[in-house]
C-alpha cells in the first residue's frame, strides 16, 4: 500500500459577523469584539430571541456577476466569495493546474433558507391558481445543499472531486476531513472546502427560537450573550457566514513555493446515536472522536497545545464538551487551552467548522490564542483554562477543532505547524 500523502493548508477566505477578510476578522477576535447585535434583517419584535450575528457590509459585486448574484442565494454567495478569497491568499494561479486534479468538498447546514421564504411567500400571496406560474426557475439549484460546492466548482472551472455535505453543526469538520482524505489517497492535488450558512431568516430563527436553543436573557445586551463555559449561559447566538481554506498536497505546495499555513494530521468521526439535539450526557460520543482524530494523527494526547472548542453557550453542550475534554487528556486537560471563538462571532452553524479551523491555522502562524470572551462567573461543571476575556501569546504548534451536530455527529480535526 502507497503511504499516505501529506496536506497542508495553503489559502484561506472568510465571510463572518466580525469581518468579511482575515485582517479584520483576526482583529476581531484577537480584541474580543462581538458581532452579536439586535436583528436587523427583519423585525425581532414577536421572536423570543431577538439578536443574532449577521453578517455586514458584504458586497459580492467584485467578485460575481450580477446574473451570478441573482442566481445564487446569498449562502452560495459566501461560499464562492470566501472560495475565491481562499484562492487569492494561496497565491495559487489556476491557469498553471491542471484542473482536473482540483475538487471542492464545500456543506451547508441547512442551504438556501432566503430563497425558500421568499419564493414561498410569493407563492402564497398569489394563491393556488397565479402561485404556481410564478415560482422562480431557479427556486430548487437556488435552494440545494450542494449548490454551494456546484457553483465553486463552476466559478473557479475545478473539475476534480466535488461533493457537499450537511451534518448541521459538524458540517465544515466533515467537509474539511472528507477533503483531506480525497488529498491523502490521490484522488486530487488541491480541494478547495469548508463550510457556508445562511439561514439567519424568520422561518430559520423562529425555528431555533422554538427549539428553545437560543439565547434570550440578552436581548437587551447583546454582545454579553454568547458566552461559552460561563455558569450564566443559556443558549447560543444564531450566526451567519462562510470559511473555505485551500488544501494541498505539501508536495504540490512546495513547488509551486507556497507559502503553508499548517499542516491537516488527523480527522476524527463519530455518532452518539442517542438524541436529535442533545448530547449524549456521558459525553461518549465526542470522546471516541476526539480519541480517533489523535490516533489519526499518530501523537500523544499530551503534544495537543490548544483546542478550539465547539463552545456553543448551551448548558449541555459546554458541559458534557469540557467532560469529554477531561476524559480523554487526563492531567494534561488542565494546561490545555481551550477557548470558543463563538463567544465572539456566534453559532454559524454548517459554516462553523470552516471558520474554526481558519481560527486555529492562524493560532499557529501567529503564535496567539484568540480569546473566549463573556466569561465572567465559573461554573463548577466547566472547569478547564478557556483563556478568558484577554489573548494569549503561546507557541502553538499543535490545535484541534471541535464539532459536535445536532442528530449526534461529531467530527474533530488537527492542525499542526510545518517545521
Amino acid at each position: 500500500m502507497l503511504k499516505e500523502r501529506r496536506v497542508v493548508v495553503t489559502g484561506l477566505g472568510v465571510i463572518s459577523p466580525v469581518g468579511n477578510n482575515l485582517t479584520d476578522f483576526w482583529k476581531s477576535l484577537l480584541e474580543g469584539k462581538s458581532g452579536v447585535k439586535r436583528l436587523t434583517g427583519f423585525d425581532p419584535t414577536y421572536f423570543t430571541s431577538k439578536i443574532a450575528a449577521e453578517v455586514k457590509d458584504f458586497d459580492p459585486a467584485p467578485y460575481l456577476s450580477p446574473k451570478e448574484i441573482k442566481r445564487m442565494d446569498c449562502v452560495t454567495q459566501f461560499a464562492v466569495v470566501a472560495a475565491k478569497m481562499a484562492i487569492a491568499d494561496s497565491r495559487m494561479d489556476l491557469d498553471k493546474e491542471d484542473r482536473n486534479r482540483m475538487g471542492v468538498f464545500v456543506g451547508s447546514g441547512i442551504g438556501g433558507l432566503h430563497t425558500i421564504e421568499k419564493e414561498h411567500s410569493q407563492f402564497l400571496a398569489l394563491g393556488p391558481e397565479k402561485g404556481p406560474d410564478r415560482i422562480s426557475p431557479f427556486l430548487i439549484p437556488m435552494l440545494i445543499v450542494n449548490m454551494p460546492a456546484g457553483q465553486i466548482s463552476i466559478t473557479l472551472g475545478l473539475k476534480g472531486p466535488n461533493s457537499a455535505v450537511a451534518t448541521a453543526c459538524a458540517t465544515g469538520n466533515h467537509a474539511i476531513g472528507d477533503a483531506f482524505r480525497i488529498i491523502q489517497r490521490d484522488d486530487a492535488d488541491v480541494m478547495v472546502c469548508g463550510g457556508t450558512e445562511a439561514a439567519v431568516t424568520p422561518m430559520g430563527f423562529g425555528g431555533f427560537c422554538a427549539l428553545k436553543a437560543l439565547s434570550t436573557a440578552f436581548n437587551d445586551e447583546p454582545e454579553r450573550a454568547s458566552r461559552p463555559f460561563d455558569k450564566n449561559r443559556d443558549g447560543f447566538v444564531m450566526g451567519e457566514g462562510a470559511g473555505i481554506i485551500v488544501l494541498e498536497e505539501l508536495e504540490h505546495a512546495r513547488q509551486r513555493n507556497a507559502s503553508i499555513y499548517c499542516e491537516v494530521m488527523g480527522y476524527g468521526m463519530s455518532a452518539d446515536a442517542y438524541h436529535m439535539t442533545a448530547p449524549d450526557p456521558d459525553g461518549d460520543g465526542a470522546i471516541r472522536c476526539i480519541t480517533a482524530s489523535i490516533k489519526d494523527a499518530g501523537i500523544r494526547p499530551n503534544e495537543v497545545d490548544y483546542i478550539n472548542a465547539h463552545g456553543t453557550s448551551t448548558l449541555y453542550n459546554d458541559k458534557i464538551e469540557t467532560l469529554a475534554i477531561k476524559k480523554v487528556f487526563g492531567a494534561h486537560a488542565k494546561k490545555l487551552p481551550v477557548s470558543s471563538t463563538k463567544s465572539v462571532m456566534g453559532h454559524l452553524l454548517g459554516a462553523a467548522g470552516g471558520v474554526e479551523l481558519i481560527v486555529c491555522a492562524l493560532t499557529i502562524k501567529e503564535g496567539t490564542i484568540p480569546p473566549t470572551i463573556n466569561y465572567e462567573t465559573p461554573d463548577p461543571d466547566c472547569d478547564l483554562d478557556y483563556v478568558p476575556n484577554k489573548p494569549r501569546a503561546a507557541k502553538v504548534k499543535v490545535a484541534m477543532s471541535n464539532a459536535l451536530g445536532f442528530g449526534g455527529h461529531n467530527a474533530t480535526l488537527i492542525v499542526r505547524k510545518v517545521a
